[in-house]
């Protein structure tokens, strides 16, 4: 509980930190990890965290601090400003830092972050000279200036869009960074323009004031609508709020020697044991994960600054060994100097988790106990996914119209909508939905969750799409680029190709792959093995399956019995490991097919000549079922029910009355 002595705000820099990666619970998961690769010596940026329990106190008192807070916050960043030897806002040389979210548990795009604050009118001119470098110090305002407004204030994120559009197009420019200083200046002059049509007051340039309004806005991020829906569909309880990081900024956007990039240590989609990332050069953390400007793969950066990509690569080697899981980092170069800005444990597909929880204990770095562990229980269930059927697309031809990036795997097909909100109106009436987007923002989270699968023409394998796609286990292909969506008239074009809403298509988040048509799904590999139409040796898949349920079996400490009433529900619970039958219920023996007829006979029967011959109808059904049974158990135990019947479930709705008050009892009919 917080008190007086409190102590609520956090330092880290030049190779200390006041906090551990174990701290997560008050630090936030971004806080406790920028602690924690600081006191490893890696490059972090030094700044200071505010705890979540501020968060907390801020959000039962009406928005206002615990005592104390904002002294130590103001403590804190004269600490900052003297190592950075520069000051917040100052004309000469100023210090511009970050504001950033981060709760105990990833929360991925579902809060708000500030880049570039500190900059005013009079500390552009301070970054100007101190840079000597004008197209940057313009370009880091009007970047700050678009977020302060959207993040903080509420101004319409796309009012800015449309307002930076505008000048391009007036000028006949198609890319951000080919916007010069002048088209800058353009470009923040409508800003203000637009801030004070929304706000009624103008662009703060106290830069104290940015400040603390810019944590506020962290503060109330905690409780906005989309964060709120992210906790309950994760089932994320029990935390206090979110830290907020304030940190040193460093850049991506001062030229081609600068960038900006996230990665994963290994393959979040399949686990593969190899350096996966995307970056952009001349471009800051948002351009990446907002799906801004689709970024290269991180191999290609050896070609581009090879000394910067073997550091990543060795700090991807001390991540995993430290933290003994995979992980996914961000980075920023500025002019050729690397510096890491987060790490966290990577979110990745249930394929990925199998995989590399296999791999690492094969590689000694974790027991078969902690592997156990990780591999979350809740999304087993997806390894035995449907997928594409590619039979059906060979013997119609079926043609590719769009490709992308395999940002999440499986098979979807599915009608065509375009916004989150009709997505989520066509689900409640029952149809299968693809959401096709431009780009996603958080903001669409309701129509992800609905849907069954997403395309975006934006955005690569760390956008937003994609790594919210990954954790609901949604299939996902990112960055189709050749995808053109007219919203208004609700219809897409790619390659002469045209859709309307609610016209059928079908992606594979395994390939990349779009199609114009309806095409079935079938079994993932697992199932295709067991069932004998796949060979184990052509399935990865199965492999770690396999040797995963075999650490299972070692360690486990109960019995896993299943749930079977036919013959094939009990091979398949048997191929899949069951131990046994722990019910079978003999009334669902007589649902399917001709029996429920018979059963019906015998219900309905008036005497006991009518009622033996439904029985008789019955018995060799009933026994030949319990043969096949015990087949497939293969000697294993079952346990039978016997039990008054569901009269309700075998009568037509307009008998259901009349069965029920018929007296009968439910007899086992299998006989040696």
């Amino acid at each position: 509980m917080a008190t007086k002595n409190t102590k609520y705000v956090y330092f880290f820099g030049s190779g200390k930190a006041e906090g551990t990666a174990q701290m997560k619970d008050l630090l936030g998961g971004k806080g406790a990890n920028l602690a924690e690769m600081t006191s490893i010596g890696l490059p972090v940026p030094p700044g200071f965290t505010i705890s979540t329990e501020a968060c907390a106190f801020y959000s039962a008192n009406k928005g206002n601090y615990p005592e104390g807070l904002r002294e130590e916050v103001l403590e804190h960043l004269a600490r900052l400003e003297k190592m950075m030897g520069a000051k917040l806002g100052d004309n000469n040389d100023p210090l511009l830092v970050s504001v950033r979210s981060g709760a105990a548990q990833s929360m991925p795009g579902m809060m708000d972050t500030i880049l570039n604050l500190g900059l005013t009118p009079d500390s552009v001119q301070g970054l100007i000279k101190k840079t000597n470098n004008e197209r940057f110090a313009w370009d880091s305002y009007r970047r700050f200036m678009q977020m302060f407004g959207d993040v903080v204030m509420g101004v319409p994120h796309h009012e800015f869009e449309s307002a930076l559009q505008d000048v391009k197009d007036t000028h006949g420019i198609e890319l951000d960074t080919d916007l010069d200083s002048k088209d800058l200046q353009e470009v923040i002059a409508r800003y203000q323009r637009l801030y004070k049509r929304y706000t009624g007051e103008d662009f703060p340039t106290d830069p104290i004031d940015q400040l603390f309004k810019a944590i506020n806005a962290v503060f109330k991020s905690w409780n906005n609508e989309r964060a709120i829906k992210y906790r309950q569909m994760n089932d994320i309880r029990g935390l206090l709020g979110t830290a907020v990081n304030i940190q040193s900024m460093v850049f991506g956007n001062m030229g081609e020697t600068s960038g900006t990039g996230v990665a994963f240590t290994r393959d979040p989609s399949t686990g593969e044991n190899q350096f996966y990332g995307e970056y952009l050069m001349n471009a800051q953390g948002e351009d990446v994960v907002a799906g801004i400007r689709t970024p290269q793969s991180i191999e290609t950066l050896k070609k581009v600054n090879e000394k910067v990509y073997d550091q990543l690569v060795d700090i991807r080697g001390i991540l995993e060994k430290h933290y003994k899981d995979m992980q996914d980092l961000e980075f920023t170069i500025q002019e050729g100097n690397l510096y890491m800005l987060q790490t966290r444990t990577g979110k990745r597909t249930i394929f990925s988790w199998l995989r590399t929880q296999v791999e690492m204990v094969e590689e000694g770095l974790i027991d078969k106990e902690t592997a156990v562990s990780r591999v979350p229980s809740g999304e087993f269930g997806k390894l035995f996914a449907p997928i594409l059927d590619a039979k059906h697309i060979r013997d119609n031809s079926l043609e590719v119209i769009s490709h992308g990036l395999n940002a999440s795997p499986g098979g979807a097909c599915g009608q065509v909508y375009f916004t989150a909100e009709r997505a989520e109106e066509m689900a409640a009436e029952g149809k299968d939905v693809i959401l096709v987007r431009t780009e996603t923002s958080p903001e669409d989270i309701g129509g992800m969750a609905v849907a069954k699968g997403v395309v975006t023409c934006r955005g690569g394998m760390t956008s937003h799409a994609a790594v919210v796609a990954r954790g609901m286990g949604c299939p996902c292909v990112s960055g189709a680029g050749e995808i053109r969506i007219n919203e208004p008239k609700r219809f897409l074009e790619v390659n002469g190709t045209i859709l309307s809403e609610g016209d059928f298509i079908s992606i594979d988040g395994f390939t990349g792959d779009v199609y114009g048509a309806k095409i079935p799904v079938r079994a993932s590999e697992i199932v295709q093995v067991l069932n004998g139409s796949m060979k184990e040796s052509e399935s990865i898949l199965y492999r770690d399956y396999k040797t995963f349920m075999k650490f299972v079996q070692e360690l486990k400490v109960l019995g896993v019995y299943t749930n079977a009433d036919t013959p094939h529900d009990t091979e398949m619970a048997v191929s899949f490991g069951a131990e046994g039958i722990g019910l079978c219920r003999t009334e669902h023996m007589f649902f399917g097919g001709d029996r429920i007829m018979s059963i019906r006979k015998m219900i309905l029967a008036n005497n006991t000549v009518e009622r033996e011959k439904a029985l008789a109808e019955l018995l060799p059904m009933q026994r030949s079922d319990f043969e096949e049974i015990f087949i497939a158990l293969d000697g294993r135990p079952a346990t039978i029910r016997l039990l008054d019947p569901p009269l309700h479930e075998f009568l037509p709705n307009d008998h259901t009355e009349v069965g029920m008050s018929l007296p009968c009892r439910w007899v086992l009919l299998l006989r040696k």
